[in-house]
């Protein structure tokens, strides 16, 4: 909101010598938040001042352009220029080249001298131009930065101006004024306006405030008038759309007069442009009381105005030319000719007051928030009334809204105000708020004083009625968002002071801190990280092929997806069900871009519906919903378990002198989920597999010792990967981390390391090939006993002197004991046994 200052000086007591950064200094300790200044001195300045055309001599020139050659006078008759200055001819009359044509001898106009400058860093100075030196300019108003009309200059007289030559016309045209701009939050609307403004400042330095509502006098209605019949059959939430409409008339204006420059003046500076007599006056009131109006031309109005909503196919011109197809949530403004508005958004082309307009139709009305802001987004227009409505806008000051513009058309279009009035609708029935005694002070750790908190309400304009244990307070009809003992908190602490509020940092209870899983999902990010992989964020939205690819481990299972309503793209329109769609996306951009090596990883939720999704409807707005609706909201939430997803394409360093690069393996992807479940304490279990977005063959499923499977590693699908352009032999990982945490034990207890020396030895089993080394591994742990510390496979053979169908697997065996150093005989005797059980289990033969 842009407050110009001499606007405010009007309603509220600002000194004199105040800056627009004053005033926002004290706009911040009521809780606003400075955004700019706004000073046209900061890129105009003069001399500047009317003139007087004396002379105006046509010369066409060679390029077919003429122009006009003038004299013109800038002190008053029979006086001497008191301005010195390379160029200012001391007679007071300059000479002027001109190119404009839109004025005559005798006109006032504004004269930029040398030495001024103009909007853009344009600096005047005499210059020789068209075989004369031209001593300074006659300004459009676009030049002096008051509008955007550069086709002639601007005459004084069509502002109805005629000011004393040689006066100052930065003065004169409102350009010495400034405006300071501040942040409003949504739940105060009441502040997008001069009125509002006004009152903050005041409760921020302890000023008194004059409510410009109050110095409206209302005509006392003689009948009624125009007929209006709110009319709402389908209520949002239960709110009719319209709950109060005023109507005022006003006839014989001319809706060509001249806007004033003081109006012009405040309403450019507070953001708004100057279009025509009757729209600055509908803008200016909406200003300075917060109210929105519109103006209708009461010609082309027929039959009684009706407040409904749209029908089926309905449609509507706008202001802005465009033919739009309404909703039938949309709320309109109607006549016997059918819509002419949306009802706080726009109004309708058929009815647009121009500059032949003669008798203007005045709406004050008071819109529901939640209509007029789904209006406003379903068809995209933002305007300055519909960011007052959707906030919510004072219900009592429609009456004086209207009077105000009436009386502005009467005083400056030459109007006659019609003394029938319209004015229908139900006031909302005011609502006491309990707040308890020490309800405040609970929440904002001061001991407010009785006198203090009844003060501060009082000030905002609630009525504080005292009651057992605390205060009944009932909101001013400016502040419908004190709906709540929390709100009227707020509202004390902010005009009792923010800086009040002593600084203390707390103090973290004892035994809190992560969550098991916050620290969990921390350790296995950390470990992935540490271990040289980058962590990426990919969006959540994936195709169904890709949910039919990765979703589920075998081609043409049932998979549920949860499908969007409204995607971003339909190319994307489904929740992810596994994480390995975004990276692979990612390598895919990265290879583009010439990064070829990459090992990748990604933590994030997946969602895996079960059940109904959702709910038969919405819970009103409101009001908090009950136990048993939010058990249903959240049983109809899919399943979100949190997946832990790695990809690896390229090799795993970067080539150098003397050291050749290994290329990532599908070893690496099994790792890299071993890692997750090693730094949780969980024991994994990979068992040779199959999964559709895997090779055959080459694909690992990852089981925890109960036998649940929690995920799947190894080289994804040569298919796969020359769809989406990654290089062959490039591995993956996904796993469950939410089976994989749950599974954890609540505390890791570390093993002691023995200072004993370890036994090894090492074993080649002969079996049949189809049997996993996994299978054979863990069968050997488990035969070799306790004083086993280690077993890994390292080497695998098949050929020449190993029968054929069979495979030789190399394990190295680790043994230690926590007490003794083991002898030759007790490691050998525990490799024996793990070999024996081996040969039971597989029929395996030492080789």
């Amino acid at each position: 909101m842009r407050i110009p200052l001499t606007w405010l000086r009007e309603y509220a007591q600002v000194p004199a010598g105040a800056t627009a950064e004053d005033v926002m200094t004290e706009l911040v300790k009521v809780g606003f938040e400075e955004e700019a200044v706004h000073r046209p001195l900061d890129s105009i300045s003069g001399p500047i001042v009317v003139g007087q055309v004396l002379s105006k001599e046509p010369e066409p020139q060679s390029n077919g352009k003429t122009i006009n050659w003038c004299s013109v006078r800038v002190v008053p008759e029979g006086a001497q220029q008191a301005l010195e200055g390379d160029g200012i001819d001391p007679s007071g009359v300059q000479g002027i080249v001109c190119g404009a044509h839109n004025f005559e001898v005798g006109d006032k106009v504004v004269v930029t001298l040398p030495g001024a400058v103009l909007p853009g860093d344009f600096r005047i100075s005499p210059r020789k131009t068209y075989g004369h030196v031209s001593a300074g300019m006659i300004a459009s108003v676009r030049e002096l930065g008051i509008g955007e009309d550069h086709d002639g200059i601007l005459v004084l007289s069509t502002l109805g101006l005629d000011p004393e030559l040689g006066s100052d016309a930065l003065e004169l045209l409102g350009l010495r004024d400034e405006a300071a701009e501040i942040n409003v939050t949504p739940d105060r609307g009441y502040v997008f306006s001069i009125r509002g403004a006004a009152r903050e400042y005041a409760h921020a330095t302890g000023t008194p405030f004059t409510d410009p509502a109050s110095l409206v006098a209302v005509t006392a209605a003689t009948g009624p008038g125009r007929p209006v019949r709110l009319e709402d059959q389908a209520p949002i939430y239960g709110l009719p759309g319209c709950d109060r409409f005023v109507a005022r008339t006003v006839h014989g204006i001319n809706a060509a007069a001249p806007t004033p420059t003081w109006m012009s003046a405040r309403l450019s500076l507070a953001g708004i442009r100057s279009i025509s007599l009757p729209v600055d006056i509908s803008n200016y009131v909406m200003l300075e009381l917060g109210q929105p109006l519109h103006f209708y031309d009461a010609d082309k109005l027929s039959g009684d105005i009706v407040v409904r909503r749209a029908a089926a196919g309905e449609t509507l011109q706008t202001l802005d030319g465009k033919v739009r197809k309404l909703d039938v949530e949309d709320l309109l403004i109607t006549d016997a000719s059918g819509a002419i508005g949306v009802a706080g958004v726009m109004g309708g082309a058929a009815t647009e007051v121009t500059s032949a307009t003669t008798s203007v139709l005045v709406e004050a009305a008071h819109f529901e928030e939640v209509s007029i802001a789904r209006s406003r987004r379903r068809h995209k227009l933002p305007s300055e009334a519909s960011k007052r409505f959707e906030r919510g806008v004072d219900w009592e000051v429609a009456d004086e809204a209207a009077q105000r513009a009436v009386d502005l058309l009467v005083e400056l279009a030459g109007g006659t105000e019609d003394t029938t009035v319209t004015d229908v609708g139900v006031e909302p029935a005011p609502v006491a708020v309990f707040l308890p005694s020490g309800f405040a002070a609970a929440r904002i750790g001061i001991d407010f004083t009785p006198e203090q908190i009844v003060g501060s309400l009082a000030d905002l304009g609630a009525v504080v009625d005292t009651a057992d244990g605390g205060w009944n307070v009932t909101a001013p009809s400016w502040r419908p968002d004190l709906v709540t003992p929390e709100d009227l908190t707020e509202e004390v602490a902010r005009l009792v002071g923010y800086d009040a509020i002593p600084a203390t940092l707390p103090v973290a209870p004892p035994g809190r801190g992560y969550s098991r899983t916050q620290q969990q999902r921390r350790r296995a990010v950390q470990a992935l990280a540490d271990s040289g992989l980058t962590e990426i964020l990919a969006y959540p939205f994936v195709s169904k092929d890709a949910n039919d690819t990765f979703g589920v481990a075998e081609a043409g299972a049932p998979r549920a997806a949860v499908k969007l309503a409204n995607p971003l793209s339909e190319e994307y329109g489904y929740l992810r069900t596994s994480v390995l769609p975004g990276l692979m996306e990612t390598a895919k951009r990265n290879h583009s871009r010439g990064f070829h090596d990459l090992a990748l990883f990604e933590s994030g939720l997946v969602f895996l519906p079960a059940g109904t999704l959702g709910t038969a409807s919405i819970p009103p707005l409101g009001a908090k919903p009950s136990d048993d609706v939010l058990d249903a909201l959240y049983d109809g939430i899919p399943y979100q378990p949190l997946i832990i997803g790695a990809l690896f394409t390229g090799r795993d360093t970067p080539a150098a002198p003397g050291h050749t690069p290994r290329a990532w393996d599908w070893a690496d992807a099994i790792d890299a989920a071993r890692l997750v479940a090693d730094v949780t304490g969980v024991d994994l279990v990979v068992e040779q597999g199959s999964h559709q977005a895997f090779h055959p063959g080459r694909a690992a499923v990852l089981k925890l010792r109960s036998g649940e499977v929690v995920g799947h590693a190894g080289e994804l699908h040569p298919k796969l990967l020359g769809e989406h352009h990654l290089p062959a032999r490039t591995v993956a990982m996904e796993i469950n981390a939410s089976m994989v945490f749950d599974a954890a034990a609540d505390v890791i207890v570390a093993k002691p390391i023995s200072t004993f020396p370890v036994a090894t030895q090492d074993v080649a089993l002969v079996v049949p090939a189809e049997i996993p080394a996994a299978s054979v591994l863990e069968t050997l742990r488990e035969g070799a006993g306790e004083l086993l510390e280690d077993v890994a496979l390292f080497d695998e053979y098949q050929g020449k002197g190993i029968p054929e169908g069979s495979k030789s697997l190399a394990f190295g065996l680790r043994f230690r004991a926590a007490d003794r150093t083991l002898t030759a005989d007790e490691a050998s005797a525990a490799r024996a046994a793990a070999v024996e059980l081996a040969g039971e289990r597989f029929g395996a033969t030492q080789r």
